[in-house]
């Protein structure tokens, strides 16, 4: 029943921005930290972002800290990823992921076995 559904993939140039949405089903959005990762051909899938339940905590690697922000939006169980100023090294698959409940605002993942449901994923192509 749990679904997440990515969109707002696609081609852009070196150098651009784009951003990235989730629309969360079939659970309590809140209770639940989200994150961001990616996947690019013949690579594994590597942590971009992660926010705790009330949004108040973002997190993010350092190869994309001060280009990416991930926020939330508890009132319409949405979860974005702004990126500015792509790399080409950004192509990817980009997955939304939703980590396991918890009663506190503390709790956060930055590796895919700290996730409990995943997205099918939006390509972003980022062209030189």
């Amino acid at each position: 029943q749990v679904h997440l559904v990515e969109s707002g993939g696609g081609l852009v140039q070196a150098g651009g921005s784009l951003r990235l949405s989730c629309a969360a089903s079939g659970y309590t959005f809140s209770s639940r930290a989200m994150g961001w990762f990616r996947q690019g051909p013949g690579a594994v899938r590597e942590f971009v972002a992660a926010i705790t339940r009330s949004g108040a905590r973002p997190f993010y690697p350092d190869h994309v800290k001060g280009r990416f922000v991930i926020s939330r939006d508890n009132d319409k169980n949405m979860v974005y990823l702004d990126m500015n100023n792509l790399k080409v090294e950004d192509t990817a698959v980009y997955y939304c992921a939703a980590a396991p409940s918890r009663g506190s605002d503390y709790y956060i993942g930055r590796v895919p076995a700290e996730y409990d449901y995943w997205g099918q994923g939006t390509q972003v192509t980022v062209s030189s």
